[in-house]
Formats: structure tokens, sequence, C-alpha cells
């Protein structure tokens, strides 16, 4: 039983859907899984070192109130906190504000996201729309903190607001992509429906799967949908 769950406080429905999950869990799996991922995201990271070079200057050119690098606690297997690693892409007082813009969100649930969000830098807009400010999460992955493929890390704040079936998505370890983020239509899914998307993954994952997802997500980052 995962340790951010109390069995003896969950409803029928989510017992099952965690007894389900459980089942799939298998230990050579993990192994090849992490194998890959530390494989993947070490080269990613030599291949993509220019880039990064380039992104972090172009960066503090416009908007030199702030590093690159924006580092966020988020919430990762089994509950357990660390820290995420973005190219920075709001200025400087962005979690400040966010308060000030809540009543603008555009998600149900507990996660924010607003259109043309004026926090947004305009080398971050390019970031965010092509998921490319994801990109320092390969850091994420060496650490083990992140996998390459998983339901995406959640804010503190958010899981405050979830409900013991939608804390099932914290089973595994959280990914840099996801069924969510190379869906076409990702900003105009229901919370709910990502959650179920996410169940889904943990239920139904394999290496093969994984590679797939992979493989799809620079699809998703050309098509811009990043918000």
């Amino acid at each position: 039983m995962a340790k951010y769950l109390e069995a003896a406080d969950l409803d029928e429905k989510t017992n099952e859907r965690l007894r389900q999950l459980l089942e799939r869990s298998r230990a050579t799996y993990w192994k090849q899984k992490r194998i890959f991922d530390v494989t993947v995201a070490s080269f990613l990271l030599l291949l993509l070192l220019p880039l990064f070079v380039v992104i972090s200057v172009a960066i503090c050119i416009d908007d030199p109130h702030g590093g690159p690098i924006f580092k966020q606690v988020r919430i990762g297997r089994h509950g357990k906190p660390f820290l995420l690693y973005k190219f920075r892409t709001m200025v400087n007082n962005a979690e400040q504000l966010r308060e000030l813009l809540m009543e603008r969100n555009e998600m149900d649930g507990p996660v924010f996201k607003i259109k043309d969000d004026p926090r947004i830098t305009r080398v971050g807009r390019f970031l965010r729309r092509t998921s490319i400010d994801e990109l320092p999460q390969l850091f994420n992955v060496l650490k083990g903190d992140m996998s390459m493929v998983g339901p995406r890390p959640p804010l503190p704040g958010e899981v405050e607001s979830y409900t013991d079936y939608q804390r099932l998505r914290m089973i595994v370890t959280p990914g840099l992509t996801c069924e969510w983020q190379v869906a076409p239509d990702r900003n105009d899914i229901s919370f709910q429906q990502w959650v179920e998307m996410d169940l889904h993954y943990i239920q139904h994952r394999t290496m093969r799967q994984d590679i797939k997802l992979i493989l799809k997500t620079p699809v998703a980052m050309l098509r811009r949908g990043g918000r």
C-alpha cells in the first residue's frame, strides 16, 4: 500500500483501482525503466547542451532580473517532495502574482493555467508553447526524482486538493512526458480525464509504450500546444 494513502480510509472505487494498479507493478520493468531513463537522459543532455546555452543566454537577455533556471518544489512518487528544474519562462515574482490571477484560471480541479498569462516573458512564451522549458528536467531524471515517462509531477498546493482517487496518480515516479502531454487538445482536457489517462498508463505501462510516448513527444512539441 502506498504510504501517502491510508487503506482504512479509502472508498471501494479507490481501493479497487489501487489493487489493479499494484497488480501491474513488476521489479523487472522498474529495473529496465531506470537503465533506460539514465541512458536516454544522459544522451539527450550531451546532445542538447549547445541548445541549453543558447536558451539560457536568450532568457537572460529578455529578462535580466533572474537566472535562466527556475526551481520549484513538486510532489513525486508516494507524495515525496523534490526540486524540479525548468527554464524560466516568467517574470521573477510570478508566484506572488499567481494569487491575483486565480479568478482567470481556465482549468478545472487544482491545476492552474490561463491563456495569455501576463507573467510570461517573450522568450518564455515560445519555450512554453513548444514545451522546451521542460528540458532541464532531464537532470531530474538522472537524479531519480523523475522518469522519462510518467504522470506529470503536481505542485504541493494542488495535491492538498486531491481526493484519494486522484492521489493514485502518484503511485509511480513522475515523468517528463505522459499521455496527457502528447494529447493534441491537452489544455481542453478536464482534470478528471487527465487523472484517468495517468491511471490508464500506470495500469498498462510497458517499455514499448514508454518508447512510443517518447517518440510522440517531439511531434507534440512542434504542434506548440503548451500553455
